[in-house]
C-alpha cells in the first residue's frame, strides 16, 4: 500500500523524573531529509534520533521538533566564587576611602555581579535521556507512519479512478484506429476521382501504396499495446508495501512519451481529442504521485 509524504505525527513521553515532547512534520522531498530542532545538551542523541525516524521514513523532509525538562531529582548546585567577591569588595572599599564616601556593598550586591555566583544543575543521566527521548521519537514516528499511510489509501483510490479513465480513453483510441486507415482511403479515392473527371481512371496500384505507407505511418498499435501495459504496471505497483514513488514516476514518464506519440501519429481529430484528455489524466495523476514516497 502507497503513502504519503506528507504528514504529522506527537509523541510524548514521562519517566524517570524526566519529560520529552517530540513533534514530526513531513513534506515533499526527492529523499529522506531530517532536520532537528532541540536543546544542545541533546545533540549527543542526534544520530540515534534520526535513526529512529529512518525507520519509518523513507522518503520525504521531516521536521523534527523535541522539548526535554526535568521533573524531579538532583538539586541544583550553587557555587560561589569567593576570591572574585573578596575582590570586588576590596576595590568598592578602596574607590570609597578615595572618595570620601561611605563603602555600602551589600551580599546582595556582590552576588549579582557575574561570576560571583554559578548555579549548576545536576547532571542527567544519559542512559535515562536516551531512554525517554526513543520513547517520544518512536511515538511521534508510529503516528507519522500512521497518518501517512492513511492518506496512501484515499491517493491509491484517487488513482484507481484516474487510471479507470485512462483505461476507457485508451480503448476508445484503439477503437477509433482502423477507421482513420479507411477514412483516408476513401477521402484519397474521392480526391483523385475528382482530378481525373473526365481523364484516364486514376492509378489504383499506386493508390493503394500511398494508403498503405500512410497506414504503415499511422499505425498506433504498438503504443497501446505498451500504455496499456503501464496501466496494468501501475496499477499492480499500488498493492505493493516498498516505497513506490520514483517506480510510479518512471511509469508516468513511459505513458507520456506513448501518448505524445499517438498524438503525433494519429491524423485525427476524434483521436486528438482523446489525446489531449489523456494527457490532462496523466497530469492529474503526476501531480498527485509527487506526494507518494
Amino acid at each position: 500500500m502507497i503513502r504519503s509524504m506528507t504528514g504529522y505525527g506527537r509523541g510524548e513521553a514521562v519517566q524517570e523524573g524526566y519529560r520529552a515532547v517530540a513533534e514530526l512534520k513531513a513534506v515533499n522531498h526527492r529523499y529522506a531529509e531530517i532536520n532537528l530542532r532541540m536543546p544542545r545538551d541533546l545533540l549527543a542523541h542526534e544520530d540515534s534520533i534520526k535513526r529512529l525516524i529512518l525507520k519509518k521514513i523513507r522518503r520525504g523532509r521531516v521536521e523534527v521538533y523535541i522539548t526535554f525538562e526535568r521533573l524531579s531529582g538532583g538539586e541544583p548546585e550553587i557555587e560561589i566564587n569567593r576570591p572574585l567577591a573578596r575582590e570586588i569588595k576590596r576595590a568598592g572599599d578602596h574607590l570609597a576611602d578615595e572618595l570620601g564616601v561611605r563603602s555600602d556593598l551589600s551580599v546582595a550586591q556582590l552576588l549579582q555581579f557575574e561570576g560571583v555566583m554559578q548555579v549548576k544543575e545536576a547532571e542527567a543521566d544519559p542512559e535515562q535521556v536516551a531512554r525517554v527521548l526513543s520513547q517520544a521519537v518512536a511515538e511521534a514516528a508510529e503516528k507519522l507512519w500512521q497518518m501517512r499511510s492513511r492518506e496512501g489509501e484515499r491517493l491509491a483510490a484517487d488513482f484507481v479512478e484516474r487510471l479507470d479513465r485512462l483505461a476507457e480513453l485508451v480503448e476508445r483510441i484503439a477503437e477509433r484506429s482502423p477507421l482513420v486507415v479507411e477514412e483516408y482511403r476513401e477521402r484519397v479515392h474521392k480526391r483523385v476521382q475528382e482530378w481525373l473527371a473526365g481523364m484516364a481512371e486514376p492509378d489504383e496500384s499506386r493508390l493503394l501504396t500511398e494508403i498503405a505507407l500512410f497506414a504503415e505511418r499511422a499505425n498506433i498499435e504498438e503504443e497501446l499495446v505498451r500504455l496499456r501495459s503501464h496501466i496494468q504496471q501501475f496499477r499492480s505497483a499500488l498493492r505493493l508495501a516498498e516505497p513506490l514513488g520514483r517506480k510510479l514516476d518512471f511509469l508516468l514518464q513511459e505513458m507520456n512519451r506513448e501518448v505524445n506519440t499517438i498524438g503525433s501519429k494519429a491524423n485525427d481529430l476524434a483521436i486528438s481529442r482523446h489525446v489531449v484528455e489523456a494527457k490532462s489524466v496523466l497530469e492529474q495523476i503526476r501531480e498527485q504521485v509527487q506526494n507518494v514516497e
